[in-house]
């Protein structure tokens, strides 16, 4: 894997081997970040289940003013932490936690976010239960994104208040832009 634009073009991300992960591929990636990318510059950006980073370092080279990673595996984290080392990253934090202590610890420091990437193991029901947390702790700035990934379209459920901006399948995965 590579960042595919911004300040860190072309630099390598490792960690596409981590058992029990599926690294967003750069071809995704990139249509992905084609989509979103007038909403990166300066903006807060949560990558809730980082895996290795990728999502959450393509947002500080596309611009984003600081990024939150969130994983519960130590192999992750410990690959998150070589792939922010190795680039010389310094505006993120990366947060060794299960998705919903994560959550609480953004709520319980007022943190305000305006990205948010949600792509949990597929088989949970961790969407659904990420954006209803979100939402009713108004984690999200207005006019702030949420970006689900999954394997059926089924399992990206969300609240009325947010809206579908685009939805979009690549193989086997969907990827849907939520906008508050």
């Amino acid at each position: 894997m590579k960042v595919v634009a911004g300040l860190y073009k072309g630099r390598n991300i490792e960690g596409y081997n981590i058992e029990g992960t599926r690294p967003t591929q750069d071809r995704v990636k990139e249509n992905l970040f084609n989509i979103i990318n007038e909403s990166i510059q300066d903006k807060v950006v949560l990558d809730l289940f980082s895996g290795s980073g990728n999502l959450a370092i393509e947002s500080l080279s596309r611009g984003a003013k600081f990024a939150y990673l969130v994983d519960n595996n130590n192999k992750s984290i410990n690959i998150i932490k070589k792939n922010i080392n190795n680039i010389g990253i310094t505006n993120c934090k990366i947060i060794n936690s299960n998705y919903k202590d994560a959550l609480n610890y953004l709520i319980d420091n007022n943190i305000k976010l305006d990205i948010i990437f949600l792509d949990p193991p597929y088989k949970t029901n961790y969407i659904e239960e990420s954006i209803n947390i979100i939402i009713n702790n108004n984690l999200l700035n207005d006019k702030g994104l949420i970006i689900c990934e999954s394997d059926s379209i089924d399992k990206i459920v969300y609240p009325e208040e947010l809206k579908c901006i685009k939805d979009k399948k690549y193989g086997d995965k969907y990827i849907i832009i939520l906008k508050i």
